[in-house]
């Protein structure tokens, strides 16, 4: 399990700053079409709990048991603690109809990322289901950037607990996901100017090839 205290949340808004994906990650959802959310990774559970505050249906999981605490203190019932070694949702949630799974800011930290879009998609399958996952964006001209100004060492953190360990471009996303059978339908760039921005969001879908930038 993590620490949950490593991440540096409270009970409110994560403290990096978390509103420039909140707010995308909401224009990508509709009450129509995402009736059965889950936020795996959820930390703290901020974004399921605004979730539930504009009128969805949406729980919430995390490894750690000190953020699923803080979490269900806003709304018991809705979070609960995975190990994402765990090959199967908790009891209290197995049977239920989630055809939109979100994760935040996770895939980056992942020995394994594979595996996990496969755990995803098995929970969505019967559903014909949703993806939309978000992690720090790595790009050329980012990625020069950071080469240019000797930044590396202080982005990537080598010596950092539970730091990265995967960095992703939009390409190696959008592969990993076709090649687990998600069809990629949206790309947002988050946070700072075009093409040096802080993170990515990509949405998939089950059997929806249709892509839009």
């Amino acid at each position: 399990m993590s620490d949950y205290k490593e991440f540096g949340f409270g009970n409110e808004e994560p403290i990096y700053g978390w509103k420039y994906l909140r707010n995308t990650l909401l224009s990508l959802l509709n009450k129509a079409d995402n009736l059965c959310i889950l936020d795996l990774g959820c930390g703290n559970g901020y974004f399921v709990n605004y979730l539930l505050s504009q009128g969805f249906n949406a729980y919430g999981i995390d490894a750690s048991k000190q953020g699923i605490a803080i979490a269900n203190g806003v709304n018991p019932g809705r979070f609960f603690v995975q190990d994402l070694a765990d090959t199967q949702l908790p009891e209290e949630i197995r049977n239920l109809p989630f055809d939109t799974i979100i994760s935040t800011e996770v895939i980056e930290h992942l020995y394994n990322p594979a595996a996990f879009v496969d755990f995803c998609k098995n929970i969505l399958s019967k559903n014909n289901g949703q993806l939309i996952l978000s992690t720090p964006y790595h790009g050329y001209l980012k990625n020069l950037t950071l080469s240019i100004f000797n930044k590396w060492d202080f982005h990537t953190h080598p010596s950092v607990c539970g730091g990265h360990i995967k960095f992703w471009s939009k390409e190696t996303l959008s592969r990993l996901l076709k090649d687990s059978g998600f069809n990629v339908v949206a790309f947002r760039g988050c946070g700072r100017i075009p093409y040096l921005w802080k993170s990515m969001i990509i949405k998939s879908k089950l059997g929806n090839p249709q892509f839009k930038s």
